[in-house]
């Protein structure tokens, strides 16, 4: 009897103690992404958009290349895999990074995490009208809304007075966001592949993709880039993309798709932690029930739905 106790206790506890594992990993990936905005303002200072983008994705690329050979780890030699790392540089990395990063000469930072803020709610409408590749619920629609009315809370409405300002950069931002939200849904056809695997393909795919378009653009051999801009194009590569997608490519399978695009909204009051600590910035009112709303969203689209015995 002491036996069957243990196990029948055990799953309940280890589920829970998983959960909790994930949710600190999803916070981890909004820490990685929501710094990512800082870095790339910092870089384009002296490095073309393109250019800091294919350099970025190389450098991850590399570091994680590097990383699977000390684990003993091969990357796959299928053709159709590579075909689906393609697939997923142009929907994760090449495609929205350069649109984020050229955008961003123009739109400012608060701006582009409104709208980048979307990605659940694109990724959810997808998943239910399209794909339907996970359960969709009332809940998870709740979590979509909540999180979007605090992100737009703690960033403040004046941070969208510049709105229509630049219409094609904010157009660009937009359709990042929609490739992030594609990107979550394609990542499902990843599993059974070690996360660091497809995170590693998709860049290397990605560097590939965007290294002829720098040399045609910028002529990299011309430029004189800062330091600050290549300590910034450091952080971008290790912090922000290679331990990033790792994580990411883990909660998609694990936590799903919508689930996992909630972090979009917990890059929000991540910023303005960080703005708060170090920057001496007070929160308002507002901020505060914003960081509210934000929390309930994310754990309304995280948590398991209860199964019945």
């Amino acid at each position: 009897m002491p036996v069957q106790n243990t196990l029948q206790n055990t799953p309940q506890s280890t589920s829970q103690g998983t959960l909790a594992r994930e949710l600190l990993l999803l916070l981890l990936l909004a820490t990685c992404w929501g710094s990512a905005y800082t870095f790339i303002k910092i870089g384009i200072e002296t490095i073309p958009p393109v250019t800091l983008i294919a350099a970025r994705t190389l450098l991850a690329g590399a570091l994680l290349l590097a990383i699977l050979r000390l684990r003993g780890l091969r990357m796959p030699r299928d053709r159709a895999v590579w075909g689906r790392f393609l697939v997923q540089a142009c929907l994760n990395s090449a495609v929205p990074f350069t649109l984020i990063a050229w955008a961003e000469q123009s739109v400012d930072a608060g701006l582009a995490v409104i709208l980048n803020s979307l990605t659940p709610v694109v990724t959810f409408l997808i998943t239910a009208f399209v794909t339907r590749h996970e359960a969709v619920s009332g809940r998870k629609l709740l979590g979509v809304t909540a999180g979007l009315t605090g992100a737009s809370l703690i960033i403040g409405v004046g941070a969208l007075d510049g709105l229509g300002r630049d219409v094609v950069a904010q157009l660009a931002v937009v359709a990042a966001t929609v490739c992030y939200a594609c990107a979550a849904i394609y990542g499902k056809n990843f599993k059974g592949l070690d996360p660091m695997m497809p995170a590693a393909g998709s860049l290397v795919c990605g560097a590939v993709l965007l290294f002829p378009a720098s040399l045609v653009i910028d002529h990299p051999w011309t430029l004189s880039p800062s330091l600050p801009s290549l300590a910034a194009l450091l952080a971008l590569s290790v912090f922000s993309t290679s331990l990033a997608f790792v994580i990411y490519f883990r909660l998609v399978q694990t936590l799903g798709s919508v689930a996992t695009t909630s972090q979009a909204y917990l890059r929000v009051p991540i910023g303005v932690a960080i703005g708060a600590i170090f920057l001496g910035e007070r929160l308002s009112v507002t901020a505060w029930i914003g960081l509210a709303f934000v929390m309930i969203g994310v754990i309304a689209m995280t948590l398991p739905s209860r199964r019945t015995a």
